[in-house]
């Protein structure tokens, strides 16, 4: 019995050029805008030219979009540094959301109860605290995933519900008979982050620019970040090459809470100057991809969060322009953005043959 050839067969691209797979993302970026512009001129009717003017209005249009875009993007980016080790080492840290409020509530504890000390060692308490609060978030999981192999996913997303009800528990106990929270040392303003040159967020730039920088070179250019990518590979071979996986397990986590505990305090400290259970807004999540489409490369993620940020104020602001575009449709807009940038990867690790062709080549 003859059996048919499949007319398309998938194959593992052995390597591809750098250029090629920038190309192929390209081209999906592209497409994604043109399938979000007839998204939403099939809703409201307006031409994609607006729809773009729009997006851009949303994020760029004024100093106070910019200074939101600014912020957002750089909360977006830290998250995803952090993430970079885990992520490298094949620990799926799920837990971003609980690490951020972990390091935020660090950061509201000390401005609550250490608000009359000298601005500087606030500061450094705040800071330490924050650092210290992430971290052992982090940590919690490794330790159990590197002692006994508990799932680290299941762990870490738990991790997130256990910060959420915390921070709840703190939340109802400062505001008291209030409705709400409102800002915290409202008065005193002890514990804000300072204005440099006039803005909220040059500090904070300056932070996460920094983060960015020393998570490069040292996932890249030290022995623990190639511990780390060996570990990621093969935790067999780590363990022939003499490595104490469970050390870098262990380490690697507690770096990665710790940078989530930063985010949380440039959030409380240089931003809400508040705490709530959305203080981390979803970006634990959000950061997960950025982490994934940039390869785990720090630089990369500058970009690939700017452009995330971009879409989800741009799609927020033509909601807020139009009474027939919600805040579900903006999700949607997003989502075939990341459709087709995901999607893109399938093109870049694999090709197709068709049949027709490969007769054409044995001929």
């Amino acid at each position: 019995m003859n059996r048919k050839e499949p007319i398309i067969r998938v194959m593992k691209r052995d390597q591809i050029e750098n250029w090629k797979g920038w190309t192929i993302r390209t081209i999906a970026i592209v497409l994604a805008l043109l399938v979000e512009a007839l998204f939403v001129f099939s809703i409201l009717k307006i031409p994609p030219s607006r729809v773009y003017f729009l997006m851009w209005e949303g994020s760029f249009g004024n100093a106070i979009y910019i200074s939101d875009t600014v912020f957002f993007t750089a909360k977006l980016l830290c998250i995803a540094v952090a993430l970079a080790p885990a992520f490298m080492m094949r620990f799926w840290n799920i837990g971003g959301e609980g690490q951020v409020l972990a390091g935020a509530l660090a950061t509201a504890i000390v401005m609550v109860y250490c608000s009359g000390l000298p601005a500087p060692l606030l500061y450094t308490i705040m800071f330490v605290a924050a650092v210290a609060g992430g971290a052992v978030w982090g940590l919690i999981p490794a330790v159990f995933k590197a002692k006994w192999n508990a799932n680290e996913t299941l762990f870490t997303l738990m991790m997130n519900y256990v910060a959420i009800q915390i921070v709840n528990y703190f939340y109802n106990k400062w505001r008291g008979n209030a409705s709400a929270l409102g800002k915290l040392n409202k008065g005193t303003k002890a514990g804000y982050l300072p204005e440099v040159f006039g803005s909220d967020n040059i500090l904070i730039l300056f932070i996460v620019g920094i983060l960015v920088i020393l998570v490069y070179l040292y996932l890249n250019h030290t022995r623990h970040g190639y511990e780390i990518s060996v570990v990621g590979e093969s935790k067999n071979t780590a363990k022939y090459a003499g490595m104490d996986v469970k050390k870098v397990v262990i380490r690697t986590m507690f770096l990665s809470g710790a940078i989530c505990g930063v985010c949380g305090f440039m959030t409380v400290a240089g931003q809400d100057h508040s705490i709530s259970s959305s203080t981390a807004g979803g970006y634990g999540f959000t950061a997960i991809i950025v982490a994934w489409l940039a390869k785990f490369n720090t630089i990369f993620m500058v970009i690939i969060a700017l452009f995330i940020v971009f879409l989800d104020k741009g799609t927020k602001h033509i909601a807020d322009s139009y009474s027939g575009f919600d805040d579900s449709a903006t999700k949607i807009v997003i989502g075939i953005m990341l459709f087709f940038v995901i999607g893109s990867e399938f093109f870049i690790n694999y090709k197709l043959h068709f049949l027709s062709l490969q007769k054409k080549e044995e001929e």
